[in-house]
């Protein structure tokens, strides 16, 4: 293993995954969504692109083999391997505005903060965060075509294992929300293992 990073609660990560290089996010306690974002470490104007990614798989749900698509539709990571099958690839980061507009809180800890937080470690400031792919976040769609929101699916120590198809930078947020079901009502750390493949 070449490194290995905790997440703690309401916190985020960065880290640099060279092309071939595997990341496996790991679900430490069970019921943790990690916002995840990735750019091209050459041209931090490519960024994976959950609109984009939609199109060219022509789906919602992400299952092993997917490649996770750009803004400019070329794959800059693969999964691999996925011990729980459900994620969510709709929702924006939560943010400022989430917790002041729904919930009448100033000072809530969120991930898009979280995440800017953790690619300024790599010099990445971009004019906005791209919305993110939310491993393990439970959504299901109704009859009427309306998300309705549950507790995760993730089990201790599920994961998801993801292969970089170019130099990456990416960053992954514990989900701040305790104020849903979200996360099953608390926020747990995630780990991250970095892989050299051989």
């Amino acid at each position: 293993m070449k490194d290995e990073i905790i997440i703690p609660p309401y916190e985020g990560r960065s880290a640099l995954l060279k092309k071939g290089e595997e990341l496996i996010i790991i679900d430490v306690e069970g019921k943790q969504v990690g916002d995840f974002v990735c750019f091209n470490l050459n041209d931090i104007s490519e960024y994976v692109s959950p609109v984009h990614m939609r199109a060219s798989l022509s789906s919602i749900r992400l299952k092993p083999g997917d490649y996770l698509y750009s803004n400019i539709r070329r794959p800059l990571m693969q999964l691999v391997h996925d011990t729980v099958g459900k994620h969510d690839f709709f929702f924006p980061a939560c943010d400022y505005y989430r917790y002041k507009v729904d919930f009448n809180l100033e000072d809530h800890p969120n991930c898009h903060d979280n995440i800017e937080k953790a690619l300024s470690r790599f010099g990445i400031e971009p004019p906005i965060i791209p919305d993110p792919i939310n491993w393990f976040m439970n959504n299901k769609l109704n009859d009427l075509g309306d998300y309705e929101i549950c507790e995760p699916l993730s089990k201790p120590g599920d994961y998801v294992r993801l292969r970089a198809v170019e130099d990456v930078v990416i960053a992954c947020t514990t989900c701040s929300q305790d104020l849903a079901p979200v996360n099953g009502w608390k926020v747990t750390p995630l780990k991250l293992q970095i892989v050299e493949v051989l």
